[in-house]
């Protein structure tokens, strides 16, 4: 009887939430030609002088915020900016920047949201793959934007924000133009389907893809998750996640204002400040990326931790080993986790704030929702084909790769593909022919298994997950039993290869704190992991290399191996003949890679 209560409730909590989504994202498609720009121009006549926007550095009214992004719309039109062009926007977090990518997309141009932390060849790429004929570089990233200079291979027109730098100011300019409305004659026809953003991937696996996001995208992103996250006029966002990715330049932002609310903007985030700005400001929800709650929870107590106003936390990449320590030490009332890609076709909530479940889609909505979980081979690192040539559903506890059904359907604009700049990179992530001839399914490129109430668990990416002694091992999972060990603050765990031994074995690199018990540590993982999915090798470091999404990089390591010639960092091995962890010197690594001492 209680676990059909608590199923009735979690359905409740769902349908109430998912319902307020619905209420808000439906309009959209029925209106084409009511953008994001009109939306905010809709809220200045609505809340005027109302911050809508503040930081350290400057701060945007409700009004401001229309006025400036017109000011900015008539001087794109005035550069020759409209459909088809693409302005690429180099700036750290500020309210400005949202103004900036505003006001050129109500011009009908695209943007592009170029990551403040490339430099070289990657930040060149990015500009180029675009095919960006103009670029707005801010005045600190001056010298990053010139020194990859040598290797673009366009020549956009760059205008600087700032003082400082060689080229015209964009910020001297804008102020000439007027902020009013922008009259029938001078607004250009642009509707939902029409491109707004590009914004890139992580490039955790090779350079960026920069994904297209058009004005659908964008309102339904903001509008739903406004739904989602239920906000209100009285709602301030604590916002201190990169605005060139989608969930700290759009979701946190789109979602507040909307509603009226407050977003507070930060340049980047500070464990050490967190407490006292959140407290400070006011801030009533918080978008995060999951590492961040656990850098909070990794920090000294602090005497504001409990003293905020947070009603919800939302975001995603919370993962089991913190998810409760965060909740219970920071006493924050409700957690919203999600499941999405900038690109995807598929959208999860866990609503209910279920600890570890990225998602849920209750029994009696499955058929509305066109995701499914397929099985996955490991050894073809590919989905699972029958002699049918088609895939398979795993069942409830089961491991698989997740799609999402793509649709070419007008009526649905949200179940499309949108793709990437370069088409190239689109039909690697379409998989086709799964279920019947001429279905055509998203790629995420996550493992993840669903349980019988409908929740879902991330299990790993594909490429991290590997084989040993014939057994899969998910690197996410092995991490997560690391974490529960005290006085390990943070694990990356990857596969290294052995000649001699089919697979990879298993290596943790593990930040933690001084004088940890690797014995007890080595103890504690037998108890909760199975032999084949235990670290043979343990790589202790000051810190863990992260994308600036937060996400651990794992590319490097993985190169470096095992080698005590290329690690600086101490490297222990599990020694089968002693059955305790032993330092590793050249001598050892030479007796394992010849064969004399066996795994």
């Amino acid at each position: 009887m209680k676990r059909f209560l608590d199923r009735l409730r979690s359905d409740f909590i769902f349908l109430r939430g998912i319902g307020r989504a619905l209420r808000v994202t439906t309009p959209i498609a029925r209106n084409p030609r009511r953008i994001f720009p009109l939306v905010v121009d809709e809220l200045a006549v609505r809340w005027g002088d109302r911050p809508a926007l503040t930081s350290k550095r400057e701060s945007l009214s409700y009004r401001e915020l229309a006025e400036r992004s017109r000011r900015y719309a008539r001087w794109a039109m005035a550069e020759g900016i409209g459909k088809g062009s693409v302005v690429a926007l180099l700036m750290t977090n500020r309210p400005e920047f949202v103004a900036i990518w505003l006001g050129i997309i109500r011009a009908g141009g695209t943007v592009a949201l170029i990551n403040t932390n490339l430099s070289g060849q990657a930040l060149a790429f990015c500009i180029d793959s675009v095919a960006s004929g103009h670029v707005i570089v801010a005045s600190e990233l001056a010298d990053a934007f010139a020194a990859a200079a040598p290797f673009r291979r366009t020549a956009p027109r760059v205008l600087g924000f700032g003082e400082g730098g060689e080229h015209p100011r964009l910020d001297l300019a804008v102020p000439a133009f007027d902020g009013a409305p922008l009259a029938d004659a001078e607004r250009p026809d642009i509707t939902v389907e029409d491109k707004a953003l590009f914004i890139f991937t992580s490039g955790t696996t090779g350079m960026p893809k920069a994904a297209n996001i058009n004005h659908f995208r964008l309102m339904f992103a903001a509008f739903g998750f406004g739904g989602i996250m239920n906000t209100t006029s009285d709602d301030v966002m604590y916002d201190c996640l990169p605005m060139y990715h989608t969930v700290g330049g759009v979701l946190a932002i789109g979602g507040v204002l909307v509603a009226g609310g407050r977003v507070f903007i930060r340049e980047r985030f500070s464990a050490r400040e967190f407490w006292d700005e959140v407290t400070g400001e006011g801030c009533t929800l918080f978008m995060y990326i999951g590492e961040l709650c656990r850098y909070l929870v990794n920090c000294p107590p602090h005497p504001r931790e409990r003293a905020h106003r947070l009603r919800l936390c939302c975001g995603n990449g919370l993962r089991p080993d913190i998810w409760t320590a965060f909740q219970k030490r920071f006493a924050i009332p409700h957690i919203v986790e999600f499941y999405a890609a900038t690109e995807s076709n598929v959208t999860l909530f866990n609503i209910e704030g279920k600890p570890g479940a990225i998602g849920r889609i209750p029994w009696f909505l499955r058929n509305r929702f066109q995701f499914k979980i397929v099985r996955w081979d490991t050894g073809r690192q590919a989905p699972y084909r029958n002699a049918l040539g088609r895939c398979e559903e795993v069942r409830p506890g089961e491991s698989g790769e997740a799609l999402g059904r793509i649709f070419h359907d007008p009526e649905k604009p949200s179940g499309r593909f949108e793709g990437y700049s370069n088409a190239a990179d689109n039909e690697a992530k379409v998989l086709r022919n799964v279920f019947q001839e001429g279905d055509a399914w998203f790629r995420s490129g996550d493992l993840m298994r669903q349980d019988q109430d409908g929740y879902y668990y991330f299990i790993d990416r594909i490429g991290d997950t590997f084989r040993w002694k014939g057994e899969n091992v998910s690197t996410t999972e092995v991490a997560e039993v690391m974490g529960l060990f005290p006085g390990v603050r943070e694990a990356n765990v990857y596969g290294v290869a052995i000649a001699g031994y089919e697979g990879r074995a298993g290596m943790a690199a593990i930040v933690c704190d001084e004088g940890l018990d690797l014995e007890a540590l080595r103890a504690f993982m037998a108890t909760h992991l199975p032999d084949y999915a235990r670290p043979r090798f343990l790589r202790l470091r000051t810190e863990i290399d992260k994308t600036a999404t937060f996400k651990q990089r794992k590319i490097d390591l993985v190169e470096q191996g095992f080698d005590p010639v290329r690690i600086a960092d101490a490297v222990f091995f599990d020694d089968p003949r002693t059955g305790s962890w032993v330092r590793l010197d050249q001598a050892l690594f030479a007796d394992i890679v010849s064969g004399r001492v066996r795994l």
